[in-house]
């Protein structure tokens, strides 16, 4: 049997502080992928065509990112494992595994270009657009085992003043509410109980 016990009054301050933080917060770092930047500070563009945003291709990255309150701390996280390399940024080693998966990436595009009736390729901005993509993965499938590739930071979670503000909001009105809530009740008139 568990044992409940009742939170103080400045227990319950943090605890609902804390919440709306969460609440706040996960918001605000959502919004960083609508605007291709953590807060002020815009991600580097794709190298393979330039368009859009690398982290909003399928939005799988967006919507992996929960936030739990564990004691006295908000913590974020993502069960996408490439989560934190394009949060911080880094460098990954080419491996066989991603060699194959970039020819069979290749082979897909490919077979998307569309023909005219004669058997030509069909002369098109999306076919363009798909052999563009096509030769970026056929260059990656060609790279050398153990060759480098860096991956530019496109932060989404983090510290900024941006958060530091939030959170100075958020506590700022949740104190400034408990104070209105003591000062009404001590204003208020003491009532004879039956």
């Amino acid at each position: 049997m568990q044992k409940y016990t009742k939170m103080t009054k400045s227990e319950e301050i943090l605890s609902k502080i804390l919440n709306d933080l969460r609440v706040e917060l996960s918001d605000e770092f959502d919004k960083n992928f609508e605007r291709k930047a953590f807060f002020d500070k815009k991600w580097k563009e794709r190298q393979r065509d330039g368009n859009g945003s690398l982290l909003l291709v399928t939005g799988k990255l967006r919507r992996s990112v929960k936030s739990q309150v564990k004691g006295n701390s908000i913590v974020f996280s993502s069960s996408e494992p490439y989560a934190s390399i394009h949060n911080f940024g880094g460098t990954i080693t080419v491996t066989e595994k991603m060699k194959k998966y970039f020819w069979a990436k290749y082979y897909e595009l490919v077979g998307k270009i569309e023909y005219t009736k004669k058997g030509s390729v069909k002369h098109s901005a999306r076919n363009s657009q798909i052999s563009d993509l096509a030769m970026w993965y056929k260059n990656m499938a060609l790279m050398k085992v153990g060759s480098k590739i860096h991956i530019p930071q496109r932060q989404f979670i983090g510290d900024h003043p941006q958060v530091d503000k939030l959170v100075k909001n958020v506590i700022d009105d949740n104190i400034n509410e408990e104070l209105e809530v003591y000062i009404k009740s001590l204003l208020q008139p003491n009532r004879k109980r039956k």
